[in-house]
């Protein structure tokens, strides 16, 4: 799966540099990309998402890959010298902020994308991480009633994502009173299949009996499914997700998996198209807002079907 990640992003960066190079139009905006490299199928399909929406808009792109903080600062740098107007970023790691206030000196406006980067001036598009807890929660307590035996799945290394998403499930449920003596966590290493099937086997071992589980992430809940058939557990009833997987929203359609109770809460990787959006009308001299918020809600097996798209074989 990474493998195929890595040559689905590596495509999708010479097709952005081609762009970026290959019409001499001085009208035309650029805006900077700065990727981290894809350990994940959403952030591949950002990718896609992002040249699509470059393409379709006639904007001049350039999109770089980093593996950790030192490259991505080193990439910053080269989307500057390239002549970006504006920057769209999203790091997966903190300390970002000098080198992006760096960047907003030099009066190039900066988008971030997904994450918190604590630098004045910034702007920032995201998902609801906060709502998407609390709906799972909804989601979950309408499946399986009080005081059950619910697994939390948490990320620690996402940071704020996980935060917010943890904190919004929880916050509904002191709000309903629930009891929440039978929910236990797992600190996961990162979101993927392969997490989430060795961390899921683990909990099925050391629990008799678990009623749901608060998966943050839909490739996360893939590997939890896999788990559960292998031990021929029948006790889970709801399962959530989180992202916007074509092959996680077929398991929700699929009546195969309709005992699992499977969910996903919107997170879809096309809000990148909404952040390219901003950075462009900043770069034009047009006023954006500083936070633009977009709206999630539950896919299950009953809305399942608006969501399918057969032409997205990427995420």
């Amino acid at each position: 799966m990474k493998k195929i990640i890595s040559v689905l992003i590596s495509a999708v960066m010479v097709l952005s540099l081609f762009a970026a190079c290959g019409k001499d139009d001085s009208n035309r905006i650029k805006i900077g990309l700065a990727a981290p490299k894809a350990t994940h199928g959403w952030v591949a399909g950002v990718a896609y998402y992002a040249e699509k929406y470059c393409k379709a808009n006639g904007i001049e792109y350039m999109l770089t890959v980093s593996a950790n903080k030192t490259e991505m600062e080193k990439s910053i740098d080269s989307l500057v010298e390239w002549g970006a107007q504006a920057l769209v970023v999203w790091p997966q790691w903190s300390g970002m902020e000098e080198k992006i206030d760096s960047v907003i000196e030099k009066e190039i406006p900066v988008v971030a994308f997904d994450v918190d980067i604590q630098s004045d001036g910034i702007c920032k598009v995201t998902g609801n991480n906060y709502e998407m807890g609390y709906q799972s929660a909804e989601y979950i307590v309408g499946k399986v009633g009080e005081a059950a035996s619910i697994a939390v799945l948490d990320v620690p290394s996402v940071g704020s994502v996980s935060q917010l998403r943890k904190q919004g499930f929880y916050d509904y449920l002191n709000e309903i009173g629930y009891d929440k003596s039978n929910i236990f966590e797992f600190a996961e290493r990162a979101f993927s299949r392969d997490c989430g099937y060795e961390d899921m086997k683990k909990l099925l071992a050391e629990h008799k009996k678990i009623d749901a589980v608060f998966s943050l992430d839909d490739e996360t809940s893939i590997g939890v499914i896999k788990a559960i058939e292998d031990a021929g557990r029948t006790d889970i009833k709801a399962i959530t997700g989180g992202g916007g997987m074509q092959e996680y929203f077929g398991m929700i359609a699929d009546k195969k998996y309709s005992y699992l109770g499977l969910a996903s809460v919107l997170y879809s990787p096309s809000m990148i198209e909404n952040a390219i959006e901003v950075a462009s009308e900043i770069a034009r001299g047009n006023s954006a807002a500083k936070m633009v918020i977009i709206p999630t809600g539950i896919v299950s097996a009953e809305n399942v079907s608006k969501y399918i798209d057969n032409g997205n074989k990427v995420y």
